[in-house]
């Protein structure tokens, strides 16, 4: 209803890219654009191969059928900020129909600040491995697992579809970066293929180009600008379901709270030149503020 916010959100943009997507227009379209929104100088052997083997239904959209057609479906996406120390939202967090976590979502030991649930977990291969090295010692040795989580692959490069595609069948990387990696170790060796989305990267460029298009594009660093794993997982959830609560994202008191909820002594949260999070910080006030979202803020 919002006159702003209602031009801006567009409902007709497919969220996940699966083997259905895959034409010889969508290829030409893509191959235009650099990664994550297309698939310039990117392998068209390993862009289909892989987009074609997302091949279930479950592929082509978050939610599965027996969701009920008429029930609000409630979301809680939890961002890693340090504001959830404490906070005492575990309880809250779990009672919503599905939880989105991302990058180093470490759980033990903060329960009760953050709960215990996962639906989805939401990563690029890159965040998923630097989180599992940067945070093994604050107990984030495993991502989560389980039969009713699913993950949301982030495509940032051609690491995320040869890692999916490996998933799928079962293997060892073929290729690449992560050659020999074996997806099991991630995702549980019970992972089938409706357990894999993966958000389109005309989906990524349109949630760029509308909500979150950075001056740092226009710069010397704009080839490394992308929003951030947790801007992109909240996004897709005010895509997809009806009520979006946001817990761990940044506030306007940001520099009150330590960059992750986990941290053993207070550290200040770092900007990079590839993400904006003051432009990000921006919209979720807009968004809590119109109330499209509740932000968890203190």
């Amino acid at each position: 209803m919002d006159p702003i916010f209602g031009k801006q959100f567009d409902f007709d943009i497919p969220v996940l890219i699966w083997e259905q997507h895959f034409t010889p227009e969508t290829w030409d379209r893509l191959k235009e654009h650099n990664a994550p929104y297309g698939w310039r100088g990117l392998s068209y052997g390993v862009i289909a191969s892989t987009v074609r083997l997302l091949n279930d239904s479950a592929n082509g959209r978050l939610f599965a059928k027996t969701t009920p057609p008429n029930s609000c479906i409630r979301c809680a996406v939890v961002g890693n900020g340090g504001i959830l120390n404490g906070s005492r939202q575990g309880k809250n967090i779990d009672a919503h129909d599905f939880v989105f976590r991302l990058n180093g979502a470490v759980i033990k030991g903060f329960e009760e600040d953050v709960g215990t649930k996962t639906s989805f977990y939401g990563f690029t291969v890159n965040t998923m491995k630097n989180s599992l090295i940067a945070y093994a010692e604050y107990g984030f040795t495993q991502i989560p697992q389980g039969k009713d989580v699913w993950y949301i692959f982030i495509p940032s490069d051609i690491r995320d579809y040869l890692m999916i595609k490996s998933a799928v069948l079962g293997i060892p990387v073929s290729e690449g970066y992560d050659k020999g990696d074996e997806p099991q170790k991630y995702f549980g060796s019970e992972a089938s293929v409706g357990k894999f989305k993966l958000l389109h990267p005309e989906f990524l460029h349109y949630l760029t180009e509308r909500f979150l298009r950075s001056e740092i594009m226009n710069t010397q660093f704009g080839h490394l600008y992308m929003p951030s794993t947790g801007a992109l997982m909240l996004l897709t959830a005010l895509h997809t379901c009806d009520q979006v609560s946001a817990y761990g994202f940044i506030t306007e008191n940001y520099r009150k709270f330590s960059d992750h909820y986990y941290d053993s002594e207070k550290k200040p949260l770092v900007f990079y030149a590839n993400h904006d999070m003051l432009l990000e910080s921006e919209l979720w006030k807009r968004l809590h503020r119109i109330g499209i979202m509740k932000l968890y803020q203190q």
